[in-house]
């Protein structure tokens, strides 16, 4: 979707637009619930943090990231975040995954390689697979936060999201006139409809889901999602546009569903 999106705005102001999009709907869901705003300067500053790692340094290099990239390698890369996950989680909060964790981690991510591999073509460049692992990394460290910081596990989740996405509109739309050009962005509805999925289910619903399973896992458990991306990429090519599944891509995906399985069931 935001390959499509593309062709009508520059990759920064598609980061940009899509959490200009994604965080009234959320702010709006918080405050009819009746969720309250962060009330300390702890609480505050583990959403700025959270929100520069996630939303905005992680989203930013996604989107640029995308434009030079196949779609393949962008979904294999973009699957490498468990493992930044696991070794940001060791290093910082010594959270350990027992042998189950680790061969669930290897077994994802042989998955998301045999999946990515039959859309790998022409058109990648070296700069675009630097920002593809920026991104991982950023978005590691943000799930990592996610349990390090104390003030963030103090604020519902829903209010985390909303805050943290609006923060990332307010500091992209600063930094897209440094480095790309409004004029580029046409306003139609071929920007528009794309721009409503990117922003909506695929920015907000999908990081409050994920700020709430990290409430319930540990971080290493909750990355484990970001195999899953290659996976349904590959599946609703299929369903979408008629893409024919061969033999890799299904092993591929078999072993992307153990992976995660795996990891799953690991009781540390």
């Amino acid at each position: 979707v935001m390959k499509w999106a593309l062709d009508h705005t520059t990759p920064l102001a598609l980061a940009a637009l899509r959490t200009t999009v994604g965080a009234p709907v959320l702010l709006v869901v918080a405050f009819v619930r009746g969720v309250r705003l962060p009330r300390t300067r702890q609480q505050w500053s583990a959403v700025w943090w959270i929100s520069l790692s996630i939303t905005t340094i992680s989203s930013g290099f996604l989107v640029l990231a995308i434009s030079r990239l196949s779609p393949g390698l962008s979904a294999m890369l973009s699957a490498t975040m468990p493992l930044f996950t696991a070794i940001i989680a060791v290093v910082v909060i010594a959270e350990f995954p027992g042998r189950r964790g680790y061969f669930g981690l290897l077994i994802g991510l042989l998955g998301a390689v045999f999946l990515a591999v039959p859309a790998l073509s022409s058109g990648n460049t070296t700069l675009g697979i630097v920002f593809s692992l920026i991104s991982s990394v950023s978005w590691a460290a943000g799930a990592v936060l996610n349990k390090r910081l104390p003030g963030a596990l103090e604020i519902s989740p829903l209010m985390l999201v909303a805050l943290q996405i609006t923060f990332s509109a307010v500091c992209l739309h600063i930094a897209v006139p440094f480095v790309e050009d409004w004029s580029e962005t046409s306003f139609n509805w071929g920007l528009t409809m794309p721009l409503l999925y990117a922003g909506i289910p695929s920015l907000a619903v999908t990081f409050y889901l994920f700020a709430s399973v990290l409430r319930r896992a540990p971080a290493i458990q909750g990355a484990a999602v970001a195999y899953l991306t290659p996976f349904f990429g590959v599946l609703f090519s299929w369903l979408l546009v008629g893409d024919r599944l061969g033999e890799t891509e299904i092993a591929g995906g078999l072993l992307v569903i153990a992976g995660v399985a795996v990891l799953s069931i690991d009781r540390r």
